[in-house]
């Protein structure tokens, strides 16, 4: 008995070690992308910027793309920029697993991170004044699919936006 308990304990102990190791790496596969940021656009000049398309894989939404897949509608605002992007902010920075990275005027950049395996999602708010547009990006680093994670968040971030 006590060998098997000697055991059981070798076996929990490399488990968690193996666990922590593997989350660990998951961290160095997911450095930051590159293509992050307005593209044809400045901070200054708001109206002729856009964020990065999808990739193919079904781990991202976001408001510029059309297929059922990745399309979202933006988020429609009235008012001054700042004001939405205020709130914006507050609603990103109360989410679990959120660390803010970019807060330039008209535009905002987020990490998310999941709780166990710790993989993470870059979320890009993009500020279209002409259009009157919120514009977003919601896209995983690591692996193919998603669960549906950067959809639901974005619908939960345009949820809680619209309740005011």
């Amino acid at each position: 008995m006590i060998k098997i308990l000697k055991w059981l304990l070798f076996v929990v102990v490399i488990g968690v070690a193996l666990f922590f190791v593997l989350r660990w790496l998951v961290g160095l596969a997911s450095p930051m992308p590159d293509n992050l940021g307005v593209v044809n656009g400045s901070f200054d000049k708001l109206s002729a910027g856009r964020l990065a398309p999808c990739p193919e894989s079904p781990n991202c939404v976001s408001s510029y793309e059309t297929d059922e897949v990745h399309g979202m509608e933006g988020m429609i605002y009235e008012g001054e920029t700042a004001v939405a992007q205020a709130k914006l902010l507050a609603i990103i920075q109360a989410m679990p697993g959120s660390t803010l990275i970019t807060n330039e005027p008209g535009y905002l950049h987020a990490e998310f991170r999941s709780p166990i395996w710790r993989f993470v999602d870059d979320v890009e708010i993009y500020f279209d004044e002409t259009a009157g547009l919120i514009q977003f990006r919601s896209a995983s680093r690591l692996g193919y699919g998603d669960g549906d994670a950067n959809r639901k968040r974005m619908e939960e971030i345009r949820a809680v936006y619209a309740r005011g």
